[in-house]
């Protein structure tokens, strides 16, 4: 067994290498994949990209997958706490065990990278690495890869899938992607390859364009939602909602989904329809019904409106732009009936944070402040001057730390509630680093 210490210091020597520094050059990558003996050639794999829902769609395509009898490798990021979590196998992630036996074998490989060339491979170059060469190691039948940010010039599009999956595009990582929906779906297009089946989730009319254009450039299927598959219907249920599914080979009748919101409701269909084309489903055969409910069921999204506690009920949704917090907001009117809902509220500085809690203020009777662990945080202080001025003096509270954050909100929850706090609830959200900070706190 590996000494914890031992991957303890792993951990540290990659974190050495920058956790939020990006560089979007494919060269560094593919020089260590080749001196791997390029192990992302072993197995296929289904390929995200998207603004929002791409991790949740992840563990669905997995879970399905698995249904099915495969053999699953799944890559996503960020984490929420450890680094082993962007590496599954089998829906598990990998242990501390074989991450340290994998990364002292790129290690090495990874230095002399370092020293050929003018900047050194990036956290995420790493973690890729070490996925792809857990994978083959391991072996799986199929990769289920989530991008890091963007597509084209992302460290996972070495793979050149034969499924590309792309969920809704909105704006974010406009630094980096450009200011127009049109730029960003350009470098999310960028993933479809020569011959590959696009699954694509409905976009604006501005989004949609780049991509069928870059399907008619490389030779790409294409299936679309709203034309060759969606959802239905939808029906709320106890712990989750009940599906009518569209496929491509079929419609799929009676699927329970364990997650809240139309979002992931839109989120399953792009998974199924993922892993019909992957399986070969289409025109004329449809999946086995029973055990594509079965993969639905066993779905789970951790940080996505994910309950921690009851009495009061605490939410930690990670969502960051107005677009997941639109789809956030829609789902808890919808789908929870509160008397009274605080929220706490934790943001990086670079996102549009006035619209963020412009969505938040018709859902929440009062707001708390605070800041995440990030270096990118906003300060806490900055971010009770733009919620007063949405919300109100009195109606936000601010906060310099995470656990006084959520301790305040339970208590602003509890207030004026004799006894009965069924319906009283707490919202943790802004930003994937807020909810890993509160779910340290709130799931020991």
């Amino acid at each position: 067994m590996t000494d914890r210490t031992e991957f303890a210091a792993v951990d540290a020597e990659l974190a050495g290498r920058g956790f939020t520094r990006m560089v979007f050059e494919l060269d560094r990558i593919e020089s260590l994949l080749d001196l791997l003996g390029s192990p992302q050639r072993a197995y296929p794999a289904i390929h995200l990209t998207g603004t929002n829902g791409k991790t949740s769609t992840a563990r669905m395509i997995d879970s399905l997958l698995r249904a099915f009898g495969l053999h699953t490798g799944r890559y996503t990021s960020p984490h929420l706490e450890t680094v082993r979590e962007r590496i599954s196998l089998d829906g598990e992630p990998v242990s501390e065990e074989r991450f340290v036996a994998t990364y002292r074998e790129v290690a090495p490989l990874a230095e002399l990278v370092d020293q050929r060339s003018s900047e050194p491979l990036t956290y995420f170059d790493m973690t890729t690495a070490l996925a792809f060469a857990t994978f083959a190691d391991a072996p799986v039948d199929v990769a289920v890869v989530e991008v890091g940010l963007g597509g084209a010039e992302d460290a996972t599009n070495v793979l050149q899938a034969g499924v590309a999956v792309l969920t809704p595009i909105g704006l974010d990582h406009t630094e980096w992607l450009g200011d127009t929906l049109e730029d960003i779906a350009l470098h999310k297009a960028g993933i479809i390859h020569p011959g590959a089946t696009v699954i694509c989730a409905a976009q604006d009319d501005e989004a949609a364009r780049p991509i069928l254009e870059r399907c008619v450039e490389v030779g790409a299927t294409v299936a679309r939602e709203g034309s060759e598959f969606g959802v239905l219907r939808r029906a709320v249920a106890v712990g989750g909602q009940v599906l009518s599914i569209q496929g491509l080979g079929g419609v799929y009748e009676e699927v329970f989904l364990p997650l809240h919101g139309a979002h992931q409701a839109q989120n399953a269909a792009v998974a199924l329809a993922a892993v019909e084309a992957f399986l070969g489903a289409g025109a004329r055969r449809q999946l086995d019904v029973e055990t594509v409910r079965e993969g639905f069921a066993a779905t789970s999204s951790p940080g996505r409106l994910e309950k921690v506690r009851t009495a009061p009920t605490i939410l930690l949704d990670g969502a960051h732009n107005p677009h997941g917090m639109t789809a956030t907001v829609t789902a808890l009117q919808e789908e929870f009936a509160f008397s009274k809902l605080v929220g706490v509220l934790a943001v990086f500085a670079d996102k549009d944070v006035a619209s963020l809690l412009e969505l938040l203020e018709p859902v929440l009777d009062s707001i708390v402040v605070t800041r995440n662990s990030s270096p990118r945080a906003m300060p806490a202080d900055e971010l009770a001057a733009m919620a007063r001025e949405v919300f109100g003096p009195e109606r936000v509270q601010v906060t310099d730390s995470m656990p006084d954050a959520v301790e305040a909100a339970v208590a602003e929850a509890e207030v004026d509630v004799p006894g009965e706090l069924a319906g009283v609830g707490v919202l943790i959200t802004g930003s994937v680093v807020t909810v890993a900070d509160a779910r340290r706190l709130l799931k020991r």
